[in-house]
């Protein structure tokens, strides 16, 4: 019986979530890729509910840290099975690995991704390599499922909101999921894996597939590069502790914008109903929260967090004073015509980290938190200051399919981006927020 003749429920600030019939119980769930922020918070979805998923096998090369086990109940800990799988190894070796771990699965998630080398994950010079990392890496995957005997009910893959090729330049907005994909403008290693996975379930039919699009993903974790809105937690602390105003390095348009974004844990539940519900099967679903946020709401609210006390310098309103990336338009964007759109930036936060008066205020806030605080932002090799992308008007993805098909859950962003600022803080990564709540968008 599907989630539609059951009542809805909530989970904390994550609301409207489907519930099940309680006949459906016992079952084991198989994540790849578990300590990254879509793995782990996924996996944080399907534990929220103890009678349903029995085990939780847990694929990645080292097991979740203490950090991230923090965050679970004791009941929690005990489903989670640790298996330690090298994804870039042969197909014969990861079998080997889920056999040594006894895994079996009802359903799997796959979440595993090679973050590209010495370059932003959103700088299209590195599409030729994520292709060439990202892809045998799935397909190895896939070829060591019958190695292993396991013959699950469903795959579900998650890629992101790069399938419509708005980070391309032009693109035909709100991204709806039959949109063609613009392959022949781009090298987007996110084509290839559907394909192979959807040729894996027509040769395996009886397995089904689900493609989860998510956009801005909002997540805890201790170590994730992909993180929009890390940088400006990091940046509102080092500003209050510097007695300075926290800037915004957009344009007045880019301030206003009303982005949507797709909290990992709410993306999570949404890949459970989607793996769960038969009318789903062989479909793939945008992700977001339904709540679209403004950078002028939110750096209200940064400020207000971290105690910035000389508050906010909002957008440049002299268009002289910008720095233009360039995308694309005319033929050579996947809407086929229009003038190409551009980043404005007047100031950037990757410039802004390399002043080393900020790495020096953010050692003395890490001294006086008393070893809470474990990671130095600044020297952690991830690819922290990436937020100068988030600014781009890439467009709005549609949820009128996520509706059709029944999936109401929503969360607010807003407390969404703060409860990910505590999580953190709990995992020493950042200072906690000064304050005990966010102020909803209601």
């Amino acid at each position: 019986m599907g989630s539609q003749y059951q009542p809805l429920r909530s989970s904390g600030i994550y609301r409207n979530l489907p519930t099940f019939d309680t006949n459906l119980r016992g079952l084991n769930a198989l994540v790849v890729g578990a300590t990254g922020i879509s793995g782990f918070n996924t996996i944080r979805s399907l534990l929220d509910t103890p009678d349903r998923w029995s085990n939780i096998y847990a694929v990645s090369r080292s097991p979740l840290s203490k950090e991230m086990l923090s965050l679970l109940t004791q009941e929690q800990q005990n489903r989670i099975k640790h298996v330690s799988v090298d994804l870039t190894g042969s197909a014969e070796d990861i079998a080997s690995s889920l056999q040594k771990g006894n895994v079996t699965a009802d359903y799997v998630f796959f979440y595993g991704y090679i973050h590209p080398k010495d370059v932003s994950a959103m700088d299209p010079r590195a599409e030729e390599q994520m292709v060439k990392t990202n892809v045998p890496l799935f397909r190895n995957f896939l070829e060591a499922l019958p190695e292993a005997n396991i013959t699950p009910k469903r795959i579900l893959l998650q890629t992101g909101g790069k399938n419509y090729g708005g980070q391309i330049g032009r693109a035909r907005t709100p991204y709806i999921e039959s949109d063609p994909q613009p392959k022949h403008l781009s090298q987007n290693f996110y084509y290839p894996q559907e394909e192979l996975l959807q040729k894996y379930c027509d040769e395996h039919l009886e397995c089904g597939w689900n493609v989860i699009r998510p956009f801005g993903v909002i997540g805890a974790v201790p170590n994730a590069g992909m993180n929009t809105f890390l940088p400006f937690a990091v940046l509102a602390s080092v500003s209050a502790k510097k007695g300075e105003p926290v800037f915004f390095g957009g344009d007045i348009e880019e301030w206003q914008y009303e982005c949507l974004h797709s909290s990992a844990r709410l993306t999570g539940f949404l890949s459970e109903w989607a793996v769960l519900e038969d009318k789903c099967r062989n479909q793939a679903f945008n992700a977001h929260d339904g709540s679209p946020l403004s950078w002028d709401r939110f750096f209200e609210e940064l400020a207000r967090w971290y105690k910035v006390e000389k508050g906010i310098v909002g957008p440049e309103l002299d268009d002289d004073k910008f720095q233009l990336t360039q995308l694309k338009g005319g033929k050579e964007c996947p809407l086929g015509y229009g003038p190409p759109p551009a980043i404005k930036h007047s100031r950037t936060l990757a410039d802004w980290s390399q002043d080393p008066s900020n790495e020096a205020a953010w050692k003395q806030i890490m001294e006086e938190s008393n070893g809470e605080m474990k990671i130095n932002i600044f020297q952690s090799g991830m690819d922290v200051f990436m937020g100068d992308f988030a600014y781009y008007k890439i467009g709005q993805p549609s949820s009128a399919k996520l509706r059709r098909f029944g999936f109401n859950g929503f969360v607010d962003s807003m407390e969404s981006v703060f409860e990910m600022y505590q999580d953190m803080a709990k995992m020493g990564v950042l200072p906690a927020p000064k304050v005990d709540t966010a102020n909803p968008m209601i």
